[in-house]
């Protein structure tokens, strides 16, 4: 049982002829002095180190992925699921939070979504509920950690709070509760689904067992170094050499410049510039005007969902970008990731991850109909977004 190709050439063409248009558009503004030279090399400095830490945890999870680990971790799921699909599926909600929490949305929607769609149809279990387990999870987890989300790295940066765990302290209630409301949810809509009994198979055994022991030791060593406090692109990178050098000695026909997200990079590098460019021409005021300034819980909600409107309107990140001025304090920066971080569960453009989650159920022959995704998140959303912004609001 291993996860297929995809055909995400297309998705991957769109976003890097959209990265270069806003990189354009950046140059432009600073070309005419609406963007002043200084502010955009202070934009260039903060985010050189995340985007490298994206690069780097990109290319480690992918060649962990053709190693076979996220596989076999999905195997011995259906093993510990006692052949009862809701035990199994429990089960696949945790593993889908911690690879969210510890690795990053996009290595849940990316490289989990088809592990766990194959597992369903090895034991003989719909794919859809597992699917949306997946995506859901990618982006309602990703509150705990800086590095579970590319808007949290950004946010710790605003922050300066002293590491991981104190980003940690401030995020975990509301985390808490954007993993259980949506997986509740998930579980009353598929309960007929769930409550079944499987037969599981026999698991297909990895081609290269030295690459899968290494990948695994990597990932083991790199979730604790990610929450040690230490700047997370250095020890991304130093996993990404290391399983690079033994992939290179053993597989070196993995090691293509398509292991590199680098249309991601393009689309990010061009948000930053177009965003600060759009704050040098007044959003932030205009922002200020809607957001509001108060912590108080009123306030809180406005900002967040501020946040779910901007992000499935046109995307998170850019929702983040424009709205981050205005957040002003950790309460509000923290309500604002909130609402970016577990509110794009309405509309598939609502995050990068969605896209590439759907990309790959197209690789599968998985049909999910836009109707009934927006539907579920319209429902799921509210009860997840408001409960953890007043829980916020309570704690702190």
């Amino acid at each position: 049982m291993t996860p297929g190709t995809t055909s995400g050439e297309g998705m991957a063409v769109r976003s890097a002829l959209l990265g270069v248009a806003l990189l354009v558009l950046g140059f432009v503004a600073i070309a005419v002095r609406i963007l002043p030279v200084d502010d955009a090399l202070a934009v260039a400095d903060r985010v050189w180190p995340i985007l490298l830490f994206v690069v780097a945890i990109t290319v480690v999870t992918e060649l962990a992925a053709e190693a076979g680990l996220f596989t076999v971790i999905a195997e011995r799921l259906a093993v510990w699921g006692l052949d009862r699909a809701w035990l199994l599926w429990i089960l696949v909600v945790l593993l889908a939070s911690a690879s969210t929490i510890f690795l990053s949305l996009d290595t849940t929607a990316v490289l989990l979504t088809p592990v766990v769609v194959l597992l369903a149809r090895h034991v003989g279990l719909p794919p859809i509920p597992f699917a949306l387990t997946t995506v859901w999870l990618a982006n309602s987890a990703s509150l705990l950690l800086p590095v579970s989300n590319l808007t949290n790295l950004l946010a710790e940066r605003e922050l300066d709070l002293g590491g991981p765990a104190q980003f940690a302290a401030l995020m975990a209630v509301p985390a808490i509760v954007a993993i259980v409301i949506p997986s509740v949810v998930l579980f009353l809509v598929y309960r007929k689904d769930l409550l079944r009994r499987y037969e599981p198979g026999d698991g297909d055994r990895p081609d290269d067992r030295v690459l899968l022991i290494v990948s695994g030791i990597v990932v083991a060593l790199l979730v604790p170094a990610l929450v040690s406090g230490v700047e997370v692109w250095i020890p991304a990178v130093i996993a990404a050499v290391v399983l690079g050098g033994f992939f290179l000695a053993r597989r070196p026909a993995v090691l293509k410049f398509g292991l590199l997200p680098w249309q991601l990079v393009l689309l990010a590098s061009g948000l930053f510039l177009v965003i600060e460019a759009a704050h040098s021409l007044g959003l932030t005021d205009f922002l200020l005007s809607i957001a509001g300034q108060g912590t108080g819980v009123a306030d809180l909600l406005r900002l967040t969902g501020l946040g779910v409107a901007g992000a499935n309107v046109v995307n998170n990140l850019p929702a983040y970008l424009a709205l981050e001025p205005v957040a002003g304090d950790p309460l509000r920066l923290a309500a604002l990731l909130i609402g970016v971080n577990a509110g794009p569960l309405i509309t598939p453009w609502a995050s990068l991850a969605t896209l590439l989650w759907h990309d790959r159920l197209k690789s599968l022959d998985v049909t999910i109909s836009w109707w009934r995704y927006a539907a579920l998140g319209l429902l799921v959303v509210p009860l997840t977004v408001i409960p953890a912004t007043l829980l916020l609001a309570l704690v702190h």
